[in-house]
């Protein structure tokens, strides 16, 4: 079966339509790297007894879907019933078609893999994990997320008439920001494959952790401080987040943390002027003694200690 080009696409699109191919293809794509254009499926005539708009086996451009009617999505393995607002990618290499079951509403893209070129777009498309996904990847939206995909889509359809000089630079981000919410919605297996379910705590963990940090100013304070904070928002009980990060790092959660405060409060007394009581109030602690005591028991000296000895060596 022959690839289906982007003009063609763009001519089977405007067959049954006073619109003219000309008008579909945006004004000046030709001087663009690669191709894109975006359609409003509520302008296209389609109904339960014609055939779908575009069965092709096989074709030379990627496509982002925005699904609001009911349709059929067809694959070799199997066939999904589309009944709630859906994001649907596909690919060159997606063996797919699309049947709509009555009038359908909605918006796609289509673009081919030099607009999303790495030197453009900064991706390499096909090493992204939505268009290697072995799974289908239509991902049915909640009311929220419809309305931003919603939003997405009709930026695209006004930027791309417009007159600014760097429209195609707006829409590769709006076309990255779909590729990013559908990611979004795989799995976690999917979007780390090379990663356990242990790994991947243990690098949530570790981002949340480090998020805290550097502070700025003695206004700035850290809000996750113990184990039991950090397994709340991570949504797993505190044992098995200890036991995730015993097995990782071979550190409990409680010493990783110490660790890291440790770490920061040495950067604090060392090339700040705050006092330790602003300090312990940053980290987190409850008042200065409780600090000293902390701090002297993770570096065997107190804070101000620290502080002294540091400026002697720097000779100030």
């Amino acid at each position: 079966m022959g690839v289906t080009s982007f003009e063609e696409l763009c001519n089977r699109l405007s067959s049954g339509t006073s619109t003219e191919l000309s008008a579909l293809l945006p004004e000046g794509i030709q001087h663009e790297v690669g191709h894109f254009n975006v359609f409003n499926l509520t302008q296209l005539t389609q109904t339960s007894r014609e055939k779908p708009t575009i069965p092709y086996a096989c074709r030379a451009f990627y496509k982002i879907n925005f699904l609001t009617g009911k349709s059929r999505a067809e694959y070799p393995d199997r066939t999904l019933e589309i009944t709630q607002p859906s994001l649907i990618f596909t690919t060159p290499k997606s063996p797919f078609t699309w049947w709509p079951i009555g009038r359908q509403t909605g918006q796609f893209c289509v673009f081919t893999a030099d607009f999303l070129h790495p030197t453009k777009s900064g991706v390499i498309l096909d090493e992204l994990p939505i268009f290697k996904s072995p799974e289908h990847p239509i991902y049915t939206l909640p009311e929220t997320q419809a309305a931003r995909v919603q939003s997405i889509f009709e930026n695209m359809q006004t930027e791309i008439t417009s007159n600014y000089a760097y429209k195609y630079d707006l829409l590769r981000a709006y076309t990255l920001e779909l590729v990013h919410i559908g990611q979004k919605l795989q799995s976690t297996t999917m979007l780390h494959p090379n990663h356990s379910a242990f790994a991947r705590t243990t690098s949530l963990f570790i981002e949340l952790l480090e998020r805290q940090f550097p502070l700025e100013n003695p206004q700035q304070k850290i809000a996750l401080r113990t184990a039991k904070q950090f397994a709340d928002v991570l949504a797993v009980h505190v044992n098995h987040l200890n036991k995730v990060l015993r097995d990782s790092t071979g550190l409990t959660t409680t010493e990783l943390i110490a660790g890291r405060l440790v770490q920061e409060a040495r950067a604090l007394l060392l090339h700040t002027d705050w006092t330790i009581a602003e300090i312990a109030d940053s980290l987190g602690f409850s008042d200065f003694a409780h600090f000293a005591k902390f701090f002297k028991s993770e570096t065997s000296m107190s804070p101000g200690a620290f502080r002294r000895q540091t400026q002697s060596l720097n000779g100030t």
